[in-house]
């Protein structure tokens, strides 16, 4: 059984998205690819707004557990949202690579990956 997180009634979109944006952060910081992820934020975040602006608009989704507060038209867990979706792909992909990509030598000087 998965834990009831509408515990936390109107805040719940809210803190997920903060649990969630932490964990990007701690990606993006572990890869150290803020620049990135800020630049990759700001190219997409108007398509993202203008999509959820209108999807909102035309009745496709409710958000029932957010806080009520709107922010130019739309939730402001959206604009969080559209915040830390871009920053957690980025940090996922970029620590992948730093993970994966980074040998070692071992002692005939071949290389090896980390463990």
């Amino acid at each position: 059984m998965l834990p009831d997180i509408t515990v936390f009634g109107r805040y719940t979109y809210l803190v997920t998205e903060v649990l969630w944006g932490t964990v990007a952060i701690a990606l993006v910081t572990y890869a150290g690819v803020a620049r990135e992820a800020v630049r990759t934020i700001v190219v997409l975040y108007p398509f993202a707004y203008l999509w959820d602006w209108y999807t909102l608009e035309v009745g496709v989704f409710a958000i029932p557990l957010r806080t009520g507060i709107d922010l130019l038209g739309i939730p402001i867990e959206e604009h969080v949202f559209m915040i830390v979706v871009p920053a957690m792909v980025v940090g996922a992909h970029e620590s992948l690579r730093k993970a994966l990509d980074s040998p070692v030598a071992d002692d005939c000087g071949r290389p090896q990956r980390e463990t």
